[in-house]
């Protein structure tokens, strides 16, 4: 748990504590405007069943929007450092410490790195740190495995990467009190979700070109199958008067998923840093799709 004495109450600025590919500080202010239109006063409980960064649940937590929460993803690492934070968050910021005193160099990272993939056993906030570290110090911040499920993202080479930032990570683990955390899948997540709570759906994107495709989060891919079986949870919620939001590629094929329900294109100016080919990262389109559970949803066309 967070020392008493250093606990900060959530606000406006709650930041997350992981860069994540995709995540969603640029579509906040559409995705906010979304949620003050839907809930005029506090939503029931939250569901973020593809967690990542977390930038939409600490949004909402600094404007203390929402009675309960949950969180979930198949990253089990990822699961482990929002746990640990939320728990034992002084152990985690004591052992990002000792990362941050090493030298700043290739070989400590790869050292860092190698502990990760052996899944060497040890102290949950030990391992929740050394991910802070790989996430801070790796190549634009990814998190990337292989398909044996092996983190492989090379040295970032940074001047000067900020490894602790210790009144950013209190004010997330004070945002993350209470909240239920846990590797799920997201049909399984949501499945009690009722009127009164939101859904936000941010899956690995389907790919804009067939080279453009990324989605090792963790070492068992999402499929169109798996696109396909998530249309079909968004739209049971939405039949149950959920109020739900999924963000994706503005593609045909996401398109054609949601042809059913009200869609919005925003324009980000997307870094998409995982392109190693800077000719392709700039403004992208991104598609958010909703409906209002009190309206018909759209006709099909043939």
């Amino acid at each position: 748990m967070v020392d008493a004495r250093a606990r900060m109450q959530p606000r406006a600025d709650v930041k997350p504590v992981l860069k994540w590919a995709g995540g969603k500080r640029q579509l906040l202010d559409p995705i906010l405007s979304f949620v003050e239109r839907s809930f005029p006063e506090r939503i029931e409980k939250y569901y973020e069943p593809f967690a990542g960064g977390a930038a939409v649940f600490f949004a909402l937590a600094g404007r203390q929007k929402f009675n309960h929460a949950k969180l979930t993803d198949m990253n089990a690492d990822l699961i482990r450092v929002y746990t640990e934070l939320r728990d034992n968050a002084n152990a985690v910021i004591a052992e990002l410490e000792k990362l941050a005193s090493l030298e700043r160099s290739k070989e400590t990272y790869y050292l860092v790195r190698e502990k990760v993939r052996a899944k060497r056993p040890g102290k949950d906030a030990a391992r929740a740190a050394r991910l802070i570290y790989l996430n801070r110090t790796g190549y634009n911040g990814l998190y990337r495995v292989n398909s044996s499920g092996e983190f492989n993202v090379p040295y970032g080479s940074y001047k000067n990467p900020r490894i602790l930032d210790q009144p950013r990570l209190l004010s997330a683990a004070e945002a993350l009190q209470g909240v239920e955390l846990a590797v799920e899948d997201f049909e399984s997540s949501c499945k009690k979700a009722k009127r009164g709570d939101f859904v936000y759906f941010d899956p690995p994107y389907v790919p804009v070109s067939k080279t453009a495709s990324f989605a090792a989060y963790h070492s068992v891919a999402f499929t169109s199958a798996e696109h396909a079986r998530l249309a079909e949870t968004f739209a049971r919620l939405i039949k149950r008067g959920v109020k739900t939001l999924l963000s994706n590629s503005d593609t045909p094929e996401t398109r054609e998923l949601y042809r059913e329900f009200e869609t919005h294109t925003v324009i980000v100016q997307a870094t998409r840093a995982i392109n190693s080919n800077a000719t392709r990262r700039g403004s992208v389109p991104e598609l958010l799709v909703h409906s209002d559970p009190q309206k018909k949803p759209k006709a099909r066309t043939r």
